[in-house]
């Protein structure tokens, strides 16, 4: 198997995909950062360390999705220089309906039986599909997707969360629970539902 490096890529090219990507970007770190200036901060930041790092860049992964994990630390780094900043958004996250009884009868059976979902790993690859999650995920209640994004894009761990936010354990659960059926709910609808195109 050859290891070497492939050959740099060239700065012109870096700089036309870097400006292709830099709105897909900025959705990812808004969702996560509920603040429009600490995104664009990330953003930033993470296009400089991309052109800094480029000669590193060996090919082992698509562009793409190296420039995304280099946005995840940024992301990271913003939300600890923050922590202590309240978002105006975070003050209407109450007022749930209980997804629970939409879905679901009392004996714990679907209301409606779900669609069944194609093989996740193909879906996944699809562009469209990431455009429906990310609709879906902007829909969320501010905390529900802070929570959710913070678990489970960044990889924080839970304690660390709750720490973070000032939230119990339990409180965490509930509302990962809650996007998850919300996400699920959304997808559901828009995605796996949906009639082809």
């Amino acid at each position: 198997m050859n290891t070497a490096p492939q050959a740099s890529i060239d700065p012109q090219e870096l700089g036309r995909r870097i400006a292709a990507l830099r709105p897909t970007l900025l959705r990812l770190a808004q969702l996560q950062l509920r603040n429009h200036a600490w995104a664009e901060d990330a953003v930033s930041e993470t296009v400089l360390a991309v052109l800094q790092g480029a000669q590193r860049f060996n090919g082992a992964s698509q562009l793409k999705t190296w420039i995304v994990g280099i946005l995840k630390h940024k992301v990271l780094d913003q939300l600890r220089q923050h922590v202590r900043e309240p978002t105006a958004a975070d003050a209407n996250d109450d007022g749930e309906e209980d997804l629970d009884e939409l879905l679901y009868k009392r004996d714990g059976h679907f209301r409606e039986t779900p669609e069944r979902w194609a093989d996740p790993c193909s879906e996944l690859l699809r562009d469209q599909f990431f455009a429906v999650l990310e609709a879906c995920l902007e829909h969320l209640p501010n905390r529900q997707g802070r929570v959710f994004l913070m678990r489970e894009w960044l990889e924080i761990d839970s304690h660390a969360i709750c720490q973070e936010l000032g939230i119990a354990p339990t409180n965490l659960w509930i509302q990962l629970h809650r996007a998850r059926l919300r996400l699920r709910e959304c997808l559901q609808s828009n995605w796996f539902g949906a009639q082809p195109r």
